[in-house]
């Protein structure tokens, strides 16, 4: 087992200094553009919002987001923090036109869940206890002390598959100062997860995705796990396709560090199998990604995981944007 977590490590470390490159050579790009663009006289970057016509604003978004759910779905939520994602999800009334909703989502049809004890979850965030009590109050089944490497270690999971299994800004959470060592135990956080919820997905058909356009794949994207058959925002699951297989959401902030998790690749393109597990890691299919707009879920709050940036203080990322990407199992495992 040793040698197998120390050649995980060493792979996991290589593909972490091609993506550095990469990186370097991307920003390098940019600040050339941005050279440019001053010197012909143009603007580098638009001004900031005045915040005027919120709700104008509001519902422009939810015209361009993408809204991955259906009515029909079942959708188990990992990671919740406060719990306030999974109440933009069953809030039955809107207060504001142009936030996203789904009227006939039964609020039982969802499992929200987190990795911290009920108590420890309120003493990290002190709007936690009010948001459960809603929840619960409307039908969500609400749990606590899930791992989302070993969702199969809970009972109440037993027998049961949803047709979303969502996790909002994973993080290890260990407060590791040195980057490789933070990149690599959030590598290893993904693969466990998406090694345990392979086994909790719905079966079915793969997914049929509206409008997926074929692009050409240079080598490098290969490596990096890009589908050639990417989707993005305006592009929609097949909704006529009540039965297909279900499929796993990750959303992350779409800047360094996050990038250089490469997400696509630790799904599309695994190591044989993650830390600690004998267990073959399983392949996904990359199904689309699109942007993800805090702003269109009815009072989320993105929450972090650590101290006093548990609370809010703390920061994720400068500029960029949070994207979400959607994967389905390429082989269905044996049960």
């Amino acid at each position: 087992m040793g040698r197998s977590n120390k050649s995980l490590k060493n792979a996991l470390h290589s593909q972490q200094t091609r993506l550095k490159a990469k990186e370097k050579v991307s920003h390098a790009v940019q600040i050339s553009e941005q050279k440019a663009r001053k010197l012909a006289g143009k603007p580098v970057s638009a001004g900031p919002s005045t915040g005027k016509g919120k709700r104008k604003a509001n519902a422009s978004s939810t015209q361009k987001s993408t809204i991955p759910f259906r009515s029909t779905d079942t959708i188990l939520l990992i990671g919740e923090g406060n719990f306030s994602f999974a109440r933009a999800l069953a809030r039955p009334l809107h207060s504001e036109t142009g936030l996203a909703h789904l009227v006939h989502l039964p609020p039982n049809n969802i499992t929200a869940t987190t990795y911290d004890s009920e108590d420890d979850c309120y003493v990290k965030y002190h709007d936690a206890r009010d948001i459960v009590a809603s929840l619960r109050k409307w039908g969500v089944e609400v749990l606590f002390g899930v791992d989302a490497t070993k969702l199969e270690w809970n009972s109440t999971f037993k027998g049961r598959r949803w047709s979303k299994i969502v996790w909002n800004f994973p993080h290890a959470g260990k407060g590791i100062n040195d980057q490789d060592r933070n990149i690599l135990s959030n590598q290893t956080l993904i693969l466990g997860f998406l090694r345990s919820a392979a086994k909790f997905l719905k079966l079915g058909p793969v997914p049929i995705v509206n409008g997926r356009k074929k692009r050409k794949v240079s080598s490098e994207d290969e490596d990096r796990g890009e589908d050639e058959e990417m989707s993005d925002a305006n592009r929609s699951i097949d909704s006529e396709m009540e039965s297909h297989r279900g499929t796993i959401l990750i959303t992350l902030r779409n800047v360094p560090p996050y990038t250089l998790w490469d997400l696509p690749k630790l799904a599309k393109n695994p190591l044989p199998s993650a830390p600690g597990s004998t267990t073959p890691q399983p392949r996904y299919i990359i199904l689309r990604s699109f942007a993800f707009h805090r702003e269109i879920w009815d009072g989320y709050q993105h929450r972090m995981t650590k101290g006093a940036r548990a609370h809010g203080t703390g920061k994720t990322g400068e500029g960029g944007e949070d994207r979400t990407w959607e994967f389905c199992l390429k082989d269905i495992p044996n049960p």
